[in-house]
C-alpha cells in the first residue's frame, strides 16, 4: 500500500471540495471496513482519504413520525442498533445491520459505506431497498436524493459523480399494518458474506387479510443487489399465505442471475433465493400482523 495523504474536514462543504480536488484519486472514509482492506490489497491507489467521521452532520440520528428516519452516512451499525426509535420502529432495517461483521467491525461500519462499496452481497443495501430508502448526496452542483433502488450501478460502482458524496440515508416512516424482514444465508456464524440474502416489505390491509403493496429485494445473486418488481406484484391483492409465498420465491429465483464460485454453485443460490424469499415474507407479515409493539421481536 503506498503513502496517501489524510483529512478530516468538520464540515460537508470542506469534504465535497477535498474530494473534487483530488477527483478519482480521492476518496471518503466513514467506517474503513472495506476501503482500507481494498487498500492493502492493492485494489486501487489514492491520493487522499477523506474522513468523514467529525462531520456532526454525517453522525446524526433522526426520527419524526411524519417524515421517518435519517441517518447520517457515518453512524455505525452499533450505534444504529442502540437508537430506541430505529430498535422501536425499522426492525427489519437492524436484521441487516445488526449482522454486518463481528463486535469489532460493528462498531465502526456504516450504512452509507455499506451502500457506497456496493458490494453485491451488501446486506443493508437490500434491506433498504425493501424500505424505501432514498441516499441523500451531496457535491460541488449542491444537494440530491437518489433512491437506493438505482443507487448501485455495477459490483463497487454507484451513480457518484466526482466530489459527491453521501451525507445521510432517509427511511420513510412505517405505516400500520406493514411489516419488514432481511435474512440471508452464511457458511458460518459470523463475519462472513452472504451466499445469498432476501429482503421482504408486504402492508396488509386492516384486518391482514390482502397484501396491498410489497417489495422484494435479493443479495449476492447479481452485479448489484436486485429489485424483483414481478415478484412483488404477484403478491399484491392475495391473502398473506404459503401457496402465494412460493409463487413470489419462485420469480425471484428466476430473476436472479448468481455466480458459480468457491462460496456456492448458481443452482444453490437459486434454491436459496426461494428459500429465503419465502421466509422473508413470513417474517415481514408476522411482523405486519404482530399484536406485540414493533420492534420487540428484533429486540429478542
Amino acid at each position: 500500500m503506498r503513502p496517501f495523504d489524510y483529512q478530516a474536514p468538520a464540515t460537508v462543504d470542506e469534504a465535497i471540495a477535498a474530494l473534487a480536488a483530488k477527483g478519482e484519486r480521492a476518496r471518503p472514509l466513514a467506517g474503513g471496513t472495506d476501503i482500507l482492506v481494498q487498500l492493502r490489497q492493492g485494489r486501487f491507489e489514492l491520493d487522499l482519504l477523506v474522513d468523514l467521521k467529525r462531520i456532526p452532520e454525517l453522525l446524526a440520528i433522526g426520527y419524526d413520525p411524519d417524515t421517518g428516519l435519517t441517518i447520517g452516512a457515518a453512524v455505525s451499525c452499533a450505534v444504529l442498533a442502540e437508537h430506541p426509535d430505529v430498535r422501536t420502529h425499522y426492525p427489519g432495517l437492524l436484521d441487516a445491520a445488526s449482522i454486518i461483521g463481528g463486535t469489532a467491525i460493528q462498531g465502526r461500519a456504516t450504512l452509507g459505506g455499506n451502500l457506497c462499496n456496493a458490494a453485491p452481497s451488501g446486506d443493508s443495501i437490500a434491506a433498504m431497498m425493501v424500505l424505501g430508502a432514498r441516499a441523500v448526496v451531496a457535491g460541488p452542483s449542491g444537494r440530491r436524493e437518489v433512491p437506493v433502488a438505482s443507487f448501485c450501478t455495477a459490483p463497487g460502482k454507484t451513480v457518484l459523480q466526482k466530489g459527491e458524496l453521501v451525507v445521510a440515508l432517509k427511511i420513510p416512516a412505517p405505516q400500520p399494518h406493514t411489516g419488514a424482514r432481511y435474512l440471508r444465508f452464511i457458511p458460518r456464524g459470523e463475519m462472513d458474506i452472504a451466499v445469498a440474502g432476501a429482503g421482504a416489505w408486504v402492508a396488509l390491509t386492516a384486518d391482514a387479510t390482502r397484501i396491498t403493496n410489497a417489495r422484494i429485494a435479493l443479495a449476492a445473486v447479481a452485479p448489484t443487489p436486485l429489485n424483483v418488481p414481478e415478484a412483488s406484484a404477484a403478491l399484491v391483492g392475495h391473502a398473506p399465505g404459503e401457496d402465494v409465498f412460493a409463487q413470489a420465491a419462485a420469480l425471484a429465483s428466476e430473476a436472479a442471475t448468481p455466480i458459480h464460485d468457491t462460496r456456492g454453485t448458481t443452482p444453490q443460490r437459486r434454491h436459496l433465493v426461494a428459500v429465503l424469499v419465502r421466509r422473508a415474507l413470513q417474517g415481514a407479515v408476522k411482523r405486519a400482523m404482530a399484536n406485540e409493539a414493533p420492534g420487540q421481536e428484533a429486540q429478542r
